[in-house]
């Protein structure tokens, strides 16, 4: 009986000091980790899904994103066209219902944008008021070039259309200045080849004069953090000031001139219509115009889910570096560390990252990344220092966290450069396991073992 308890002993000693199984029970423990990892992933995911709709419900309410649309003109006219009928085969002409689409010749856009934030619970929106002073021409409309016969064209329905995506946001009646006219405006467009959404005035076209036609309104424009044109002038310009400093230029184009600072910013965009791939005049939906769209976007300055998310990338970084500094301690002081205290560790560094997205969705990023990152810090330290009863040991593993952590907050700063300067840092991570594990005999290591 003394027999067979020795040797069960001897062999559950020569396992808990056989390099391999430990190797093993290592790598089975980091590849674990892993899975809470992936939860806190799907947890950014959904808290930024709340954000989402934090902001859709604000903006349901106040308004959506914008895009003007225009302004153009439609007039209806009637085609004929050739139908087979199905009861008798026999052949009939049958009137359909078409608009001719007309855009100016020179469209000029200025105005201010003056965006404010708004609260919905912990997460912050942005939404604006928009003061808009739009004026142009219509220069020779050469219905003629496509061929109808001017019988068959409604001039007396023309309208002059201003396409809007979201009509709540119209603050005040607007009036449409034609030539020496003044007309209101209805809601509503009467065709949905060109936008689905606008406002609407009829005009008065005289086809037999061939003189230019000015046009002049002013719109005020409340939407949520996009404001996007369509140059739909032969020459388009378009100039905007606001007092918001972070904009993001967005869309077909980008400005011609722009300039930001803290106070805000001023661009200018100036598009002809050889920019853009459709003509001045059509009939029917032959082109989209949506295509050419462009703005800005109201960027908030930080986008902390966005970099929780690109933080997390890194955790089996955080977990294998982790691990291999303390299997070298193990290798090298002759110590021997409990796979559950691994397991322990590794949990506090998956900890870490609940930290940061909770910290981060009240505070700035960086301030959330350092609190947690000390938080973390102090946690592992404490713990290798009781467990190891090494104060020299647990400032090592300390600083080297301290030293990962630091390269992962740079990566995060520099989006840009983030491949290149992890590939490096990375490169001389393996360099220095090359360098430190050179003289080891991996054949006859023991751990916990002191070589004679």
């Amino acid at each position: 009986m003394y027999v067979e308890n020795t040797t069960g002993k001897q062999e559950k000693q020569s396992l808990k000091n056989n390099i391999y199984f430990k190797i093993g029970t290592i790598v089975v423990i980091a590849l674990l980790l892993l899975i809470p990892t992936s939860m806190i992933k799907i947890l950014i995911h959904e808290r930024e899904a709340i954000q989402r709709e934090a902001i859709r419900e604000v903006s349901s309410k106040w308004a959506e994103e914008q895009t003007i649309s225009g302004p153009f003109i439609s007039i209806p006219y009637y085609r004929y066209v050739k139908e087979i009928s199905a009861k008798d085969s026999t052949e009939q002409i049958v009137q359909i219902k078409d608009y001719i689409h007309i855009l100016p010749s020179e469209l000029k856009i200025s105005g201010n944008l003056n965006p404010e934030k708004r609260q919905r619970g912990i997460y912050e929106i942005v939404v604006y008021n928009s003061k808009l002073e739009i004026d142009g021409t219509f220069n020779n409309l050469d219905i003629k070039a496509l061929e109808i016969e001017p019988e068959n064209i409604l001039f007396d329905k023309a309208e002059f259309v201003v396409g809007i995506k979201d009509l709540r946001g119209i603050e005040k009646e607007v009036n449409l200045s034609w030539n020496n006219d003044k007309i209101s405006f209805n809601p509503g467009v009467s065709s949905n080849d060109i936008v689905s959404s606008g406002i609407n005035a009829l005009i008065n076209i005289n086809p037999n004069d061939s003189s230019s036609y000015n046009f002049n309104l002013s719109l005020d424009l409340k939407g949520s953090q996009l404001l996007y044109f369509t140059p739909v002038g032969k020459v388009t310009d378009i100039d905007l000031v606001s007092d918001w400093a972070n904009p993001s230029f967005n869309g077909a184009f980008l400005p011609d001139t722009r300039e930001v600072t803290t106070k805000g910013f001023t661009a200018n965009w100036n598009i002809l219509h050889l920019n853009r791939n459709y003509p001045q005049i059509w009939t029917s939906n032959r082109y989209s115009i949506s295509e050419s769209s462009f703005g800005i976007d109201l960027l908030l300055p930080v986008d902390n889910y966005q970099k929780t998310y690109r933080s997390i990338r890194y955790a089996i970084l955080f977990i294998a570096f982790t691990f291999l500094v303390f299997f070298f301690i193990e290798v090298f002081k002759k110590v021997f560390i409990h796979p559950i205290q691994y397991i322990l560790v590794g949990v506090s560094l998956i900890v870490f990252f609940t930290l940061l997205l909770s910290i981060s969705e009240h505070l700035n990023y960086n301030f959330s990344f350092i609190i947690s990152a000390i938080a973390t810090l102090a946690l592992i330290a404490g713990y290798v220092r009781a467990i190891l009863s090494s104060t020299k040991l647990a400032l090592l593993i300390s600083g080297i966290l301290t030293v990962l952590y630091a390269f992962i907050f740079v990566i995060i700063q520099l989006q840009d450069y983030a491949l290149l300067i992890g590939s490096i840092g990375i490169f001389v991570i393996l360099g220095l396991v090359m360098y430190f594990s050179r003289k080891i005999d991996w054949y006859s290591l023991k751990l916990g073992e002191t070589k004679k």
